[in-house]
Protein backbone atom coordinates (compact mmCIF):
# COMPACT_ATOMS: atom_id res chain seq x y z
CA UNK A 1 0.00 0.00 0.00
CA UNK A 2 1.20 3.74 -0.77
CA UNK A 3 0.60 6.54 1.84
CA UNK A 4 -1.33 8.14 -1.02
CA UNK A 5 -4.06 5.29 -1.23
CA UNK A 6 -5.20 6.96 2.64
CA UNK A 7 -6.91 9.74 0.47
CA UNK A 8 -7.58 7.74 -3.00
CA UNK A 9 -9.75 4.75 -0.94
CA UNK A 10 -11.52 7.18 1.30
CA UNK A 11 -12.52 9.38 -1.65
CA UNK A 12 -13.55 6.06 -3.28
CA UNK A 13 -15.59 5.54 -0.22
CA UNK A 14 -17.37 8.68 0.61
CA UNK A 15 -16.49 11.25 -1.45
CA UNK A 16 -19.25 13.79 -0.26
CA UNK A 17 -18.05 13.58 3.10
CA UNK A 18 -16.12 15.92 4.93
CA UNK A 19 -12.47 15.22 4.87
CA UNK A 20 -10.54 18.51 6.08
CA UNK A 21 -11.26 22.04 8.02
CA UNK A 22 -9.33 24.64 8.27
CA UNK A 23 -10.70 27.99 9.03
CA UNK A 24 -13.55 28.53 6.56
CA UNK A 25 -12.93 26.46 4.46
CA UNK A 26 -14.59 22.46 4.31
CA UNK A 27 -13.34 20.81 1.79
CA UNK A 28 -15.06 16.80 0.97
CA UNK A 29 -12.78 13.62 -0.04
CA UNK A 30 -13.85 14.52 -3.81
CA UNK A 31 -12.74 17.97 -3.46
CA UNK A 32 -9.06 17.01 -1.86
CA UNK A 33 -8.89 14.08 -4.62
CA UNK A 34 -9.27 16.26 -7.63
CA UNK A 35 -7.74 19.54 -6.14
CA UNK A 36 -4.43 17.03 -5.40
CA UNK A 37 -4.64 15.67 -8.86
CA UNK A 38 -4.42 18.93 -10.40
CA UNK A 39 -1.72 20.04 -8.34
CA UNK A 40 0.26 16.45 -9.31
CA UNK A 41 -0.36 17.03 -12.71
CA UNK A 42 1.36 20.43 -12.36
CA UNK A 43 4.04 18.78 -10.80
CA UNK A 44 4.71 16.21 -13.37
CA UNK A 45 4.51 19.00 -16.12
CA UNK A 46 7.41 21.32 -14.01
CA UNK A 47 9.42 18.02 -14.36
CA UNK A 48 9.39 16.48 -10.86
CA UNK A 49 9.80 12.96 -11.47
CA UNK A 50 9.37 9.58 -9.60
CA UNK A 51 11.34 9.80 -6.47
CA UNK A 52 12.70 13.38 -6.64
CA UNK A 53 11.93 15.76 -3.55
CA UNK A 54 9.55 18.32 -3.08
CA UNK A 55 9.80 20.81 0.04
CA UNK A 56 6.40 22.18 1.71
CA UNK A 57 7.48 25.45 3.53
CA UNK A 58 3.58 26.32 4.18
CA UNK A 59 2.15 26.90 8.04
CA UNK A 60 -0.55 24.65 8.90
CA UNK A 61 -3.62 25.08 5.41
CA UNK A 62 -5.36 23.51 3.14
CA UNK A 63 -2.64 24.18 0.76
CA UNK A 64 -0.17 22.34 3.02
CA UNK A 65 -2.54 18.78 3.09
CA UNK A 66 -3.08 18.90 -0.55
CA UNK A 67 0.45 19.69 -1.15
CA UNK A 68 1.47 16.61 0.83
CA UNK A 69 -0.76 14.34 -1.21
CA UNK A 70 -0.32 15.93 -4.73
CA UNK A 71 3.72 15.06 -4.13
CA UNK A 72 2.55 11.41 -3.34
CA UNK A 73 0.40 10.99 -6.56
CA UNK A 74 3.20 13.07 -8.67
CA UNK A 75 5.52 9.46 -7.36
CA UNK A 76 8.08 12.29 -5.54
CA UNK A 77 8.97 12.45 -2.01
CA UNK A 78 8.13 15.12 0.07
CA UNK A 79 9.34 17.24 3.10
CA UNK A 80 7.35 19.31 5.07
CA UNK A 81 10.01 22.48 6.51
CA UNK A 82 8.50 24.33 9.41
CA UNK A 83 7.76 27.63 8.13
CA UNK A 84 9.48 29.15 10.78
CA UNK A 85 12.82 27.91 9.60
CA UNK A 86 15.06 30.67 8.46
CA UNK A 87 16.66 31.22 5.50
CA UNK A 88 19.95 29.59 5.85
CA UNK A 89 18.38 26.30 7.50
CA UNK A 90 16.39 26.19 4.38
CA UNK A 91 18.95 27.02 1.69
CA UNK A 92 20.79 24.12 3.24
CA UNK A 93 17.94 21.37 3.58
CA UNK A 94 16.89 22.05 0.04
CA UNK A 95 20.62 21.86 -1.24
CA UNK A 96 20.85 18.93 0.92
CA UNK A 97 18.26 16.38 -0.29
CA UNK A 98 18.21 18.53 -3.92
CA UNK A 99 15.08 19.15 -4.04
CA UNK A 100 13.62 20.28 -7.23
CA UNK A 101 10.40 21.73 -6.57
CA UNK A 102 9.35 24.21 -3.46
CA UNK A 103 5.90 25.05 -2.36
CA UNK A 104 5.77 27.67 -0.68
CA UNK A 105 3.85 31.01 0.56
CA UNK A 106 5.13 34.14 -1.15
CA UNK A 107 5.36 35.81 2.53
CA UNK A 108 8.01 33.60 2.84
CA UNK A 109 10.05 33.86 -0.17
CA UNK A 110 11.66 37.52 0.10
CA UNK A 111 14.62 36.03 2.30
CA UNK A 112 14.98 32.91 -0.27
CA UNK A 113 15.65 35.41 -3.60
CA UNK A 114 19.04 36.37 -3.04
CA UNK A 115 19.66 32.47 -2.68
CA UNK A 116 18.52 31.37 -5.91
CA UNK A 117 22.03 31.74 -7.75
CA UNK A 118 22.65 28.84 -4.39
CA UNK A 119 20.19 26.25 -4.91
CA UNK A 120 21.12 24.93 -8.32
CA UNK A 121 18.96 21.56 -8.40
CA UNK A 122 15.53 23.74 -7.60
CA UNK A 123 13.77 24.07 -11.02
CA UNK A 124 10.20 25.59 -9.81
CA UNK A 125 8.87 27.15 -6.71
CA UNK A 126 4.71 26.98 -6.59
CA UNK A 127 3.86 29.88 -4.54
CA UNK A 128 0.04 30.63 -2.80
CA UNK A 129 -1.20 33.72 -2.69
CA UNK A 130 0.40 34.99 -5.99
CA UNK A 131 -2.43 34.52 -9.00
CA UNK A 132 -0.63 33.95 -12.45
CA UNK A 133 -1.66 37.56 -13.48
CA UNK A 134 0.90 38.85 -10.88
CA UNK A 135 3.98 36.77 -12.37
CA UNK A 136 6.54 38.75 -14.16
CA UNK A 137 8.60 37.39 -17.07
CA UNK A 138 11.38 37.09 -15.29
CA UNK A 139 9.81 34.67 -12.84
CA UNK A 140 9.17 32.47 -15.60
CA UNK A 141 10.30 29.60 -12.52
CA UNK A 142 7.28 30.46 -10.50
CA UNK A 143 3.70 28.74 -10.63
CA UNK A 144 0.75 30.09 -9.12
CA UNK A 145 -0.19 27.57 -6.38
CA UNK A 146 -3.76 28.89 -6.36
CA UNK A 147 -4.36 28.70 -10.25
CA UNK A 148 -3.25 25.10 -10.58
CA UNK A 149 -5.59 24.00 -7.90
CA UNK A 150 -8.51 25.84 -9.04
CA UNK A 151 -8.13 24.80 -12.64
CA UNK A 152 -11.12 23.20 -14.33
CA UNK A 153 -9.05 20.20 -16.28
CA UNK A 154 -6.82 17.70 -15.16
CA UNK A 155 -9.63 16.15 -11.79
CA UNK A 156 -8.04 12.27 -12.46
CA UNK A 157 -4.32 10.82 -11.29
CA UNK A 158 -1.55 11.67 -13.57
CA UNK A 159 -0.19 8.76 -15.79
CA UNK A 160 2.57 8.11 -13.65
CA UNK A 161 4.64 5.07 -12.63
CA UNK A 162 3.56 3.95 -8.85
CA UNK A 163 6.03 3.46 -6.03
CA UNK A 164 5.70 0.44 -4.59
CA UNK A 165 5.97 -0.19 -0.46
CA UNK A 166 9.78 0.22 -0.40
CA UNK A 167 9.85 3.73 -1.78
CA UNK A 168 10.75 7.41 -0.31
CA UNK A 169 7.59 8.55 0.52
CA UNK A 170 8.90 11.40 2.95
CA UNK A 171 11.98 13.21 4.46
CA UNK A 172 11.77 14.30 7.73
CA UNK A 173 14.54 16.82 8.99
CA UNK A 174 15.89 16.45 12.38
CA UNK A 175 18.98 17.90 14.25
CA UNK A 176 21.73 16.00 14.44
CA UNK A 177 24.92 16.06 16.89
CA UNK A 178 26.21 17.82 14.30
CA UNK A 179 24.14 20.89 14.38
CA UNK A 180 23.19 20.23 10.90
CA UNK A 181 19.89 18.61 10.48
CA UNK A 182 19.71 15.00 8.88
CA UNK A 183 17.18 13.82 6.99
CA UNK A 184 15.39 11.04 8.27
CA UNK A 185 14.11 8.85 5.12
CA UNK A 186 10.24 7.55 5.47
CA UNK A 187 9.04 4.75 2.72
CA UNK A 188 5.58 4.24 2.20
CA UNK A 189 6.02 1.09 4.21
CA UNK A 190 7.45 3.23 7.29
CA UNK A 191 4.12 5.72 7.56
CA UNK A 192 1.17 3.03 6.11
CA UNK A 193 3.04 0.47 9.42
CA UNK A 194 2.73 3.40 11.87
CA UNK A 195 -0.14 4.64 10.68
CA UNK A 196 -1.78 1.15 11.26
CA UNK A 197 -0.38 0.43 14.31
CA UNK A 198 -1.38 4.19 16.08
CA UNK A 199 -4.95 4.30 14.68
CA UNK A 200 -5.24 0.35 15.65
CA UNK A 201 -4.49 1.15 19.70
CA UNK A 202 -6.64 4.55 19.33
CA UNK A 203 -9.53 2.63 18.09
CA UNK A 204 -9.76 5.33 15.39
CA UNK A 205 -13.18 4.88 12.66
CA UNK A 206 -14.20 6.43 10.04
CA UNK A 207 -16.67 8.84 12.55
CA UNK A 208 -13.78 9.71 14.21
CA UNK A 209 -13.22 13.81 13.64
CA UNK A 210 -9.63 14.60 14.73
CA UNK A 211 -8.67 18.29 15.70
CA UNK A 212 -5.30 19.34 14.71
CA UNK A 213 -2.98 22.73 16.51
CA UNK A 214 0.00 20.46 16.52
CA UNK A 215 2.46 22.08 12.75
CA UNK A 216 2.63 19.44 9.74
CA UNK A 217 6.61 19.55 10.04
CA UNK A 218 6.55 18.09 13.35
CA UNK A 219 5.62 14.32 12.62
CA UNK A 220 2.94 14.21 15.71
CA UNK A 221 0.98 16.89 13.72
CA UNK A 222 1.53 15.39 10.36
CA UNK A 223 0.66 11.99 11.27
CA UNK A 224 -3.10 13.65 12.49
CA UNK A 225 -3.84 14.38 8.88
CA UNK A 226 -2.24 10.84 7.11
CA UNK A 227 -4.16 8.91 10.39
CA UNK A 228 -7.45 11.01 9.30
CA UNK A 229 -7.36 10.06 5.26
CA UNK A 230 -6.58 6.93 5.99
CA UNK A 231 -9.51 5.92 8.58
CA UNK A 232 -11.98 7.83 6.26
CA UNK A 233 -12.29 10.39 8.89
CA UNK A 234 -12.45 14.70 9.30
CA UNK A 235 -9.51 16.10 10.30
CA UNK A 236 -9.89 20.15 11.11
CA UNK A 237 -6.55 22.01 10.86
CA UNK A 238 -5.74 25.02 13.36
CA UNK A 239 -2.43 26.74 12.91
CA UNK A 240 -1.71 26.64 16.55
CA UNK A 241 -2.81 27.27 20.38
CA UNK A 242 -1.95 30.72 20.01
CA UNK A 243 -6.06 31.35 20.85
CA UNK A 244 -7.25 28.77 22.85
CA UNK A 245 -10.59 29.55 23.37
CA UNK A 246 -11.28 29.72 19.40
CA UNK A 247 -9.87 26.25 20.05
CA UNK A 248 -12.13 24.78 22.43
CA UNK A 249 -14.76 26.27 20.53
CA UNK A 250 -14.11 24.44 17.75
CA UNK A 251 -13.84 21.17 19.63
CA UNK A 252 -17.08 21.95 20.80
CA UNK A 253 -18.88 23.19 17.58
CA UNK A 254 -17.06 20.00 15.27
CA UNK A 255 -17.84 17.38 17.77
CA UNK A 256 -14.25 16.52 18.00
CA UNK A 257 -13.24 13.14 19.03
CA UNK A 258 -9.95 13.02 18.90
CA UNK A 259 -7.31 15.97 20.17
CA UNK A 260 -3.66 15.24 20.08
CA UNK A 261 -1.88 17.54 22.58
CA UNK A 262 1.69 18.23 24.35
CA UNK A 263 2.78 19.04 28.00
CA UNK A 264 2.71 22.60 26.94
CA UNK A 265 -0.69 22.84 25.16
CA UNK A 266 -1.98 20.77 28.17
CA UNK A 267 -0.79 23.31 30.66
CA UNK A 268 -2.87 25.92 28.65
CA UNK A 269 -5.93 24.12 28.73
CA UNK A 270 -5.95 23.71 32.32
CA UNK A 271 -5.63 27.13 33.32
CA UNK A 272 -8.36 27.93 31.24
CA UNK A 273 -12.07 28.51 32.61
CA UNK A 274 -13.87 25.33 31.12
CA UNK A 275 -16.94 25.24 33.40
CA UNK A 276 -19.15 27.02 30.81
CA UNK A 277 -18.26 24.00 28.38
CA UNK A 278 -19.34 20.35 27.37
CA UNK A 279 -17.47 17.70 25.65
CA UNK A 280 -19.52 15.16 24.69
CA UNK A 281 -18.44 14.06 21.81
CA UNK A 282 -15.02 13.81 22.71
CA UNK A 283 -13.23 10.36 22.94
CA UNK A 284 -9.66 10.40 23.41
CA UNK A 285 -6.78 12.84 24.35
CA UNK A 286 -3.42 11.72 23.29
CA UNK A 287 0.30 12.96 24.54
CA UNK A 288 3.85 12.10 23.47
CA UNK A 289 6.54 14.82 23.16
CA UNK A 290 7.22 14.86 26.46
CA UNK A 291 5.70 12.61 29.49
CA UNK A 292 2.89 14.69 31.28
CA UNK A 293 3.39 15.47 34.35
CA UNK A 294 1.39 13.50 36.81
CA UNK A 295 -0.15 16.30 38.21
CA UNK A 296 -1.63 17.30 34.52
CA UNK A 297 -3.10 13.85 34.25
CA UNK A 298 -4.88 14.35 37.33
CA UNK A 299 -6.48 17.60 36.39
CA UNK A 300 -7.33 16.06 32.80
CA UNK A 301 -8.98 13.53 34.48
CA UNK A 302 -11.41 15.49 36.03
CA UNK A 303 -12.00 18.01 33.14
CA UNK A 304 -12.48 15.47 30.81
CA UNK A 305 -13.77 12.33 32.55
CA UNK A 306 -14.99 10.45 30.20
CA UNK A 307 -12.27 10.60 27.83
CA UNK A 308 -9.86 8.15 27.26
CA UNK A 309 -6.25 9.49 27.90
CA UNK A 310 -3.11 8.16 26.13
CA UNK A 311 0.30 8.85 27.25
CA UNK A 312 2.77 8.29 24.28
CA UNK A 313 6.66 7.99 23.52
CA UNK A 314 7.82 7.97 20.31
CA UNK A 315 10.84 9.46 18.27
CA UNK A 316 10.81 10.32 14.39
CA UNK A 317 13.63 7.39 13.69
CA UNK A 318 10.54 5.18 14.01
CA UNK A 319 7.38 7.55 14.26
CA UNK A 320 6.22 6.22 17.67
CA UNK A 321 7.46 3.45 20.14
CA UNK A 322 4.56 3.18 22.98
CA UNK A 323 1.39 4.04 24.40
CA UNK A 324 0.11 3.29 27.97
CA UNK A 325 -3.96 2.28 27.63
CA UNK A 326 -6.17 4.52 29.13
CA UNK A 327 -6.72 1.56 31.84
CA UNK A 328 -3.40 2.00 33.40
CA UNK A 329 -3.06 5.69 33.08
CA UNK A 330 -3.75 5.92 36.82
CA UNK A 331 -2.19 3.03 38.22
CA UNK A 332 1.51 4.08 36.54
CA UNK A 333 1.00 7.84 35.67
CA UNK A 334 5.04 7.81 35.09
CA UNK A 335 5.06 5.13 32.38
CA UNK A 336 5.08 5.65 28.87
CA UNK A 337 3.67 2.01 28.07
CA UNK A 338 4.50 -0.95 26.22
CA UNK A 339 5.31 -1.19 22.50
CA UNK A 340 2.28 -0.54 19.66
CA UNK A 341 0.93 -3.64 17.78
CA UNK A 342 3.22 -5.25 15.42
CA UNK A 343 6.28 -4.14 16.47
CA UNK A 344 9.40 -5.15 19.33
CA UNK A 345 10.53 -3.49 21.97
CA UNK A 346 13.63 -4.39 24.32
CA UNK A 347 16.25 -2.55 26.40
CA UNK A 348 20.39 -3.61 26.25
CA UNK A 349 23.19 -2.63 28.15
CA UNK A 350 26.46 -1.35 26.47
CA UNK A 351 27.28 -4.35 24.84
CA UNK A 352 23.85 -4.76 22.79
CA UNK A 353 22.63 -7.53 25.31
CA UNK A 354 19.12 -7.69 26.75
CA UNK A 355 18.54 -6.73 30.47
CA UNK A 356 16.27 -7.67 32.78
CA UNK A 357 13.43 -6.06 34.45
CA UNK A 358 14.46 -2.93 36.60
CA UNK A 359 17.99 -2.40 34.57
CA UNK A 360 18.64 0.66 33.14
CA UNK A 361 19.61 0.47 29.42
CA UNK A 362 18.97 1.54 25.68
CA UNK A 363 15.64 1.07 24.26
CA UNK A 364 16.06 -0.72 20.58
CA UNK A 365 12.59 -0.92 18.56
CA UNK A 366 12.28 -3.45 15.81
CA UNK A 367 9.36 -3.05 13.50
CA UNK A 368 8.52 -2.03 9.70
CA UNK A 369 8.00 1.41 11.24
CA UNK A 370 11.89 2.00 11.56
CA UNK A 371 13.17 4.18 9.02
CA UNK A 372 14.84 3.18 6.06
CA UNK A 373 18.32 5.21 7.40
CA UNK A 374 19.57 8.85 7.47
CA UNK A 375 19.17 10.60 4.03
CA UNK A 376 23.06 10.90 2.18
CA UNK A 377 24.95 10.03 5.81
CA UNK A 378 25.70 6.18 6.30
CA UNK A 379 28.10 6.59 8.47
CA UNK A 380 25.10 8.18 10.75
CA UNK A 381 22.74 5.33 9.93
CA UNK A 382 25.21 2.84 11.01
CA UNK A 383 25.51 4.41 14.83
CA UNK A 384 21.41 4.00 15.26
CA UNK A 385 20.44 1.11 12.66
CA UNK A 386 22.16 -2.18 13.81
CA UNK A 387 21.78 -5.49 13.42
CA UNK A 388 19.26 -7.61 15.39
CA UNK A 389 19.07 -10.74 16.84
CA UNK A 390 17.76 -12.52 13.91
CA UNK A 391 19.92 -12.62 10.36
CA UNK A 392 19.48 -10.25 7.92
CA UNK A 393 17.65 -7.67 10.37
CA UNK A 394 18.37 -3.85 11.35
CA UNK A 395 17.02 -2.64 14.54
CA UNK A 396 16.59 1.08 15.93
CA UNK A 397 19.01 1.73 18.84
CA UNK A 398 17.08 5.35 20.27
CA UNK A 399 19.97 6.45 22.17
CA UNK A 400 17.09 6.66 24.70
CA UNK A 401 17.82 5.15 28.39
CA UNK A 402 14.68 3.17 29.51
CA UNK A 403 14.14 0.94 32.53
CA UNK A 404 11.04 -1.95 32.13
CA UNK A 405 9.15 -3.26 34.55
CA UNK A 406 8.46 -7.11 35.04
CA UNK A 407 5.11 -6.62 33.29
CA UNK A 408 6.81 -4.43 30.27
CA UNK A 409 5.71 -1.05 30.88
CA UNK A 410 8.64 1.21 30.11
CA UNK A 411 9.63 4.25 31.84
CA UNK A 412 12.29 6.97 30.49
CA UNK A 413 15.27 7.53 32.15
CA UNK A 414 17.58 10.19 29.96
CA UNK A 415 19.41 10.26 26.70
CA UNK A 416 22.81 8.88 26.02
CA UNK A 417 23.75 11.87 24.11
CA UNK A 418 23.67 15.18 24.23
CA UNK A 419 20.75 16.10 22.19
CA UNK A 420 18.30 17.97 23.74
CA UNK A 421 14.23 17.10 23.50
CA UNK A 422 12.04 20.58 23.51
CA UNK A 423 8.57 20.28 22.75
CA UNK A 424 8.96 16.83 20.98
CA UNK A 425 11.59 18.64 18.58
CA UNK A 426 15.09 17.67 18.56
CA UNK A 427 17.33 20.09 19.24
CA UNK A 428 21.23 20.36 18.51
CA UNK A 429 23.16 22.37 21.24
CA UNK A 430 25.88 22.72 18.74
CA UNK A 431 23.60 24.53 16.26
CA UNK A 432 22.78 26.82 18.88
CA UNK A 433 26.18 27.57 20.07
CA UNK A 434 26.67 28.85 16.41
CA UNK A 435 24.21 30.91 16.62
CA UNK A 436 24.98 32.20 20.34
CA UNK A 437 29.32 32.79 18.97
CA UNK A 438 27.96 35.01 16.12
CA UNK A 439 26.34 38.01 18.54
CA UNK A 440 29.21 40.29 19.03
CA UNK A 441 30.70 40.01 22.89
CA UNK A 442 29.88 36.93 23.80
CA UNK A 443 33.64 34.91 24.60
CA UNK A 444 32.23 31.58 25.25
CA UNK A 445 28.75 29.62 24.94
CA UNK A 446 27.73 26.40 26.28
CA UNK A 447 23.92 25.03 25.89
CA UNK A 448 22.83 21.80 27.63
CA UNK A 449 18.93 20.63 28.36
CA UNK A 450 17.65 20.91 31.96
CA UNK A 451 14.75 19.28 33.17
CA UNK A 452 11.07 21.31 32.40
CA UNK A 453 7.84 19.14 33.17
CA UNK A 454 6.06 20.98 30.07
CA UNK A 455 8.33 20.77 27.65
CA UNK A 456 10.36 17.39 28.40
CA UNK A 457 13.63 19.74 28.56
CA UNK A 458 14.36 23.39 28.57
CA UNK A 459 16.68 25.11 26.54
CA UNK A 460 19.61 26.64 28.39
CA UNK A 461 22.31 28.69 27.15
CA UNK A 462 25.37 29.49 29.45
CA UNK A 463 27.74 32.68 28.59
CA UNK A 464 31.05 34.71 29.43
CA UNK A 465 31.41 37.42 27.94
CA UNK A 466 33.98 39.45 26.22
CA UNK A 467 35.99 42.30 28.33
CA UNK A 468 33.47 45.24 28.51
CA UNK A 469 30.67 44.12 26.69
CA UNK A 470 27.53 43.79 28.17
CA UNK A 471 24.22 41.55 27.06
CA UNK A 472 21.19 40.76 28.74
CA UNK A 473 19.20 37.75 28.44
CA UNK A 474 16.43 39.79 26.16
CA UNK A 475 19.56 40.63 23.54
CA UNK A 476 20.41 37.04 23.73
CA UNK A 477 17.13 35.85 23.19
CA UNK A 478 16.24 37.90 20.71
CA UNK A 479 19.33 37.61 18.62
CA UNK A 480 18.39 33.60 18.60
CA UNK A 481 15.13 34.62 17.57
CA UNK A 482 16.45 35.95 13.98
CA UNK A 483 18.56 33.04 13.21
CA UNK A 484 16.29 29.89 14.92
CA UNK A 485 13.21 28.31 15.00
CA UNK A 486 11.25 29.61 18.20
CA UNK A 487 11.41 26.13 19.80
CA UNK A 488 15.30 26.44 19.61
CA UNK A 489 15.95 29.46 21.51
CA UNK A 490 17.13 29.44 24.75
CA UNK A 491 14.36 29.45 27.91
CA UNK A 492 17.06 30.55 30.03
CA UNK A 493 20.18 32.53 29.56
CA UNK A 494 23.10 32.25 32.03
CA UNK A 495 25.93 34.53 32.44
CA UNK A 496 29.25 33.39 33.93
CA UNK A 497 32.55 34.79 34.86
CA UNK A 498 33.67 31.29 33.38
CA UNK A 499 33.04 27.90 32.36
CA UNK A 500 33.59 25.12 34.41
CA UNK A 501 36.22 22.58 32.12
CA UNK A 502 37.29 19.09 31.83
CA UNK A 503 40.76 18.05 32.17
CA UNK A 504 40.91 18.23 28.17
CA UNK A 505 39.71 21.83 28.37
CA UNK A 506 36.51 21.41 27.05
CA UNK A 507 33.47 22.85 28.47
CA UNK A 508 31.77 20.53 30.88
CA UNK A 509 28.29 19.99 30.14
CA UNK A 510 27.89 17.32 32.99
CA UNK A 511 29.14 19.71 35.80
CA UNK A 512 26.94 22.89 34.00
CA UNK A 513 23.87 20.14 34.27
CA UNK A 514 24.48 19.87 37.86
CA UNK A 515 22.41 21.18 40.36
CA UNK A 516 24.52 23.66 42.50
CA UNK A 517 24.35 21.53 45.65
CA UNK A 518 26.10 18.26 44.10
CA UNK A 519 28.87 20.32 42.41
CA UNK A 520 30.58 20.92 45.90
Amino acid sequence: MQVEEFLELSAGRSPEKTALVCRDRRLTYRDVEEQCNRLAHALVAEGVQRGARVAIYLENSVEAVLSIFAVLKAGAVFLVVNPTTKVDKLTYILNNCRAVALIADIRNLAGLESRRPQLPHLKSIFVAGMSSTSLRDSEAQLVSLEDTLTRADLPNLPPVKKCIDIDLAALVYTSGSTGKPKGVMLTHLNIVSAATSITTYLENVPDDVILNVLPLSFDYGLYQVLMAFKIGGTIILERSFTYPYAVIEKLVQEKVTGFPLVPTISAILLQLDLKGYDFPSLRYVTNTAAALPTQHIRQLRKVFPHVKLYSMYGLTECKRVSYLPPDQIDLRPTSVGRGMPNEEVYIVDDNGRRVGPGVIGELVVRGSNVMKGYWELPEETDKVLRCGHLPGEKVLYTGDLFRMDEEGFLYFVGRKDDIIKCRGEKVSPKEIEDVLYSLDGVAEAVVIGVPDGLLGQAIKAVITLREGAQLTQRDVQRHCSQHLEDFMVPKFVEFRDSLPKTSSGKISKLELAMPVGAQE
